[in-house]
């Protein structure tokens, strides 16, 4: 009868402190709301790049298929033209383009893996925090809908007042970018926080290293 109990408390808890996207991607954050279907993207014409992406993974899909070949990044035509990035305003600006909706955790499908090599995903990425510090929170994404059968994820990104500009669309350079991994009815929530240097050292880099907590996003 306790346990029962406390299950009940433990459910109207998780409930009472649900997380909600629309508090994040809504019509007034987002210039344009861009629905990719298996993800959603919050765009900023000012910055010509993503404040959010967010996404639910199905455990069952994650590792089912894991596509070997990647797709050529392209354009989002849905976006109006002054507002788009392309991929050609990357080269030698020093950045990565870096993946908020990541290809490895939608590479169950073509179709799905091919929606996030859209630019509008895209985001200017310091070489090193993608290729070896990001990525680590990535993977656990992956790890956790597995292991909770499902979860769902917020991507945020930080651009300072004077952020640096690339390529000959002027595309803004994020000053930091974060992650939260979550399923609410469990209670499982975790953020991690990552500044956007081209200096970083990623030789002691450790996952905790970038956990934050969540209320302060």
């Amino acid at each position: 009868m306790l346990t029962k109990i406390l299950l009940i408390i433990s459910s109207l808890f998780a409930v009472s402190y649900a997380t909600d996207v629309s508090d994040y991607i809504n019509k007034q954050n987002c210039d344009q709301i861009i629905d990719k279907r298996v993800y959603t993207i919050c765009y900023d014409y000012k910055m010509k790049g993503a404040k959010y992406v967010a996404y639910n993974l199905d455990g069952t899909k994650v590792n089912a298929i894991n596509i070997k070949k990647r797709e050529r990044f392209y354009t989002e035509k849905n976006l109006p033209k002054k507002y788009r990035s392309y991929s050609k305003d990357y080269v030698h600006s020093g950045y990565d383009r870096g993946h908020l909706a990541n290809d490895a955790s939608f590479d169950y499908s073509k179709k799905s893996v091919r929606k996030t090599y859209s630019m509008a995903n895209i985001i200017p990425q310091a070489p090193t925090i993608n290729r070896r510090t990001w990525i680590k929170a990535e993977k656990l994404e992956r790890k956790i809908a597995v292991k909770l059968g499902t979860i769902n994820v917020i991507n945020g990104v930080i651009y300072s007042s004077n952020t640096r500009r690339i390529g000959t669309h002027h595309i803004a350079v994020p000053s930091a970018f974060w992650k939260m991994i979550y399923n609410d009815k469990v209670g499982y929530k975790k953020c991690f926080y990552y500044k956007n240097d081209l200096d970083v050292n990623s030789e002691d880099d450790k996952l905790k290293n970038h956990l934050i907590d969540c209320s302060s996003l």
